[in-house]
């Protein structure tokens, strides 16, 4: 009977190591997805529509490529999504090792992406209401390209406040990968201290703009997290959780002597 039960736990073990593994190669896929797509739409797409100083300048350009920038915004909208899986698939691999903090991390992560999605909407709509004649009647042309040219002149600073949250849940998974030993310590250390800088950058953006908004700052800040985020998307992708299952057969074999 102890040795029927000592199986069972083990091959119980062994779904939820395969079902973590499954869950990894998708998060790592995400981690890249969720760095690579956002940098070559904002490089190639989105910064092309910012004319200098000229907000109105900047409007005329998003309206005299409107396909474009439908193109850019709908890559932005979509990539909610993208945070909403890589938050789930690292939820599965960590809720083993605290349920509790890898569900708060889950849902701080739902809270960013919900965020994300509002802002672009709120362009979309701009955009829609500037297209139709009806709406003129109601609100100035300068009032409709507001959203559009802010989303554009000041994407980091708006972007702050989801990256609020994006900070503090990635330093949760982050600690959890920490404390399990999934992946390397140091890395998982090292993506701590690396949305810890993305979380007082976010909240630099909210006080001290004119800080936040500086070139180098914006550098010091946030080359450490893209770093990590490549990193660690390759090694999920690539190599497999140090998930080790003898503690856990012989904490069972032990409680079933007692």
């Amino acid at each position: 009977m102890e040795e029927f039960k000592l199986n069972l736990d083990k091959t119980t073990s062994q779904i939820v190591d395969s079902s973590q593994q499954k869950a990894a190669k998708i998060a790592g896929f995400m981690f890249l997805l969720a760095f690579i797509v956002p940098t070559l739409n904002w490089t190639l797409i989105l910064s092309k529509f910012n004319i200098g100083t000229n907000a109105s300048a900047t409007a005329n350009n998003i309206l005299d490529n409107e396909l474009l920038f439908r193109l850019g915004m709908t890559i932005e909208l979509l990539m909610p999504v993208g945070l909403i899986i890589l938050g789930w698939t690292l939820y599965r691999i960590l809720k083993p090792e605290n349920r509790n903090l890898a569900l708060l991390a889950l849902l701080l992560k739902l809270v960013e992406a919900i965020i994300s999605a509002v802002i672009v909407l709120v362009a979309f709509i701009a955009l829609h209401l500037l297209d139709g004649e009806a709406y003129l009647k109601v609100f100035t042309p300068e009032q409709l390209q507001v959203p559009l040219t802010l989303i554009i002149k000041s994407h980091m600073a708006i972007f702050s406040v989801p990256m609020v949250f994006l900070g503090l849940d990635m330093m949760i998974f982050s600690y959890l990968f920490f404390k399990s030993g999934y992946i390397p310590r140091i890395l998982a250390a090292f993506g701590i201290f690396s949305f810890a800088l993305i979380f007082i950058h976010s909240m630099m953006y909210l006080l001290a703009p004119q800080y936040a908004a500086m070139a180098i700052n914006q550098i010091i800040f946030w080359l450490p997290s893209g770093l990590f985020e490549l990193i660690i998307g390759f090694w999920l992708l690539f190599r497999s959780l140090n998930i080790n299952h003898q503690e856990i057969y012989t904490f069972t074999s032990n409680n079933q002597i007692q």
